[in-house]
């Protein structure tokens, strides 16, 4: 059996496990800085520890990285890498560029188990959730290998975060630890469809993580409709269970809308989506449906967009909508990776 990555580990997983070989519980934090900061890609390269325990952590552990099987760039910048598993399996990674941000769209899971509608991930079925290791592997990559200043990060890849807690939440904790990533948890964004039981789980983190809403309607027959998981989980208990998270936390959350035409565009759309707003506190991110293969769904003229958009501002509601990125490049969670399957490498 394959060794355990070792950034499956949490610093004080870590430390335990040291003091179990006899070593001091400083060498743990010696570990992570090698890893997370001097993004060390193996163990005999921790020159700073003994001989003798780089070779047990040799033995004991794996330490390893994505392989990039595909590297796509945008006329508008935006990049797409496809990264292969140590099992085979394939996922993508998105790089936003925005003035000085520079935004890493993470994937936690290889494809998806709901079958929204309009997205790409989960057309080829689930086949596992993504390790820790797996999690964070995307970020050092890029990284460390581009050389990339990377100011924010968004779970919205492939796969559902809520789906997947306990790697995101230790993957987050990592991220966010002074001794591992070091970024601020409030550069970091965790995005749902609405598993209303997991929304709890988050105050474990008790970390200023921001939360988005995989939104798409107002209403719960078009919601259900498009995304499957209202069926069980209906807006109802959904934005009771948001409500709660607003005031436990109190971070402004974001409710994504992606616009689909004759669908969800209506201006009774935008007044119930106002309300919702309104209840959570929250701002709504606009963004026009990205064309997926044999899905007859597109997005209204960009007329109809901005119109929405002042209705959402009459209605006091702060709304943005995005322009449309990487289309050119099928930055759409899951495209890439679903012709993975029947193609060669795909090559910038």
């Amino acid at each position: 059996m394959d060794n355990k990555d070792i950034k499956d580990l949490s610093l004080e997983e870590l430390a335990e496990e040291l003091k179990e070989w006899g070593e001091p519980p400083y060498r743990a934090s010696q570990i992570f800085d090698w890893v997370y900061r001097k993004g060390a890609i193996s163990f005999d390269s921790m020159t700073d520890l003994p001989q003798g325990l780089r070779g047990k952590l040799e033995r004991s552990f794996a330490l390893r990285s994505p392989v990039l099987a595909g590297h796509l760039t945008s006329h508008d910048g935006t990049e797409k890498f496809l990264f292969e598993l140590a099992d085979g399996h394939f996922i993508e990674t998105v790089l936003i560029p925005a003035a000085k941000r520079k935004t890493l769209c993470l994937s936690t899971q290889v494809g998806c188990k709901f079958a929204c509608v309009f997205c790409a991930s989960g057309m080829a079925g689930f086949k596992r959730n993504l390790l820790p290791s797996e999690i964070l592997g995307q970020v050092l990559f890029l990284r460390d290998k581009f050389n990339l200043s990377l100011t924010n990060f968004v779970f919205m890849g492939m796969g559902e975060p809520l789906d997947n807690p306990e790697n995101v939440i230790k993957a987050v904790r990592i991220m966010n630890d002074p001794k591992g990533l070091g970024i601020a948890a409030r550069r970091i964004t965790i995005s749902t469809s609405g598993i209303t039981p997991e929304l709890e789980r988050l105050k474990e983190l008790g970390l200023q993580v921001n939360l988005s809403l995989s939104l798409h309607s107002a209403k719960d027959e078009v919601r259900s409709r498009l995304m499957p998981i209202n069926k069980k989980y209906p807006l109802k208990e959904l934005l009771r269970a948001c409500e709660k998270h607003v005031e436990r936390t109190g971070r402004m959350m974001t409710l994504e809308y992606i616009l689909l035409r004759d669908i969800n565009d209506s201006a009774d759309d935008a007044r119930q989506l106002a309300a919702i707003a309104k209840r959570l506190r929250a701002k709504v991110n606009l963004i026009p449906c990205s064309p997926v293969r044999c899905l007859d769904l597109e997005a209204p003229p960009p007329e109809k967009m901005e119109l929405f958009l002042r209705w959402l501002e009459v209605k006091g509601t702060s709304a943005t909508l995005r322009r449309s990125k990487g289309g050119d490049i099928q930055a759409a969670c899951g495209q890439l990776a679903g012709r993975q399957k029947n193609q060669g490498r795909i090559l910038n």
